[in-house]
């Protein structure tokens, strides 16, 4: 399988960087090539046009501007959810990996 790129996107960046490294710890017992990484909201754009995004995933806080990337992420066939309310609480890396893989229908 080709290396998979997924962004999170969160207010400021620096909560989500905890659930990058358990998602990162979930690929890598699965054996999966994948670039995890989180930007704050503001930052989101310059890496859609800098990056080979797969799949973005929008934090519970910023969940209003899903609207917003919806076109944008539309126009580049790349998937965009919320990432689960209580999975994103309880930093739960596993269920959230598989979040992204089942949106880029790679289960």
């Amino acid at each position: 399988m080709a290396k998979k790129t997924i962004m999170l996107v969160c207010s400021a960046g620096m909560s989500t960087s905890l659930l990058v490294t358990k998602m990162q710890k979930a690929a890598e017992g699965r054996g999966l090539d994948a670039d995890i990484f989180a930007v704050s909201a503001s930052e989101a754009d310059d890496n859609l046009e800098n990056k080979n995004v797969d799949v973005m995933l929008l934090g519970p806080q910023v969940r209003f501007m899903k609207s917003q990337f919806e076109p944008k992420l539309a126009a580049k066939n790349i998937p965009l959810d919320v990432i689960n309310m209580s999975d994103y609480g309880m930093m739960n890396g596993e269920n959230v990996l598989n979040q992204a893989m089942k949106l880029m229908g790679e289960e």
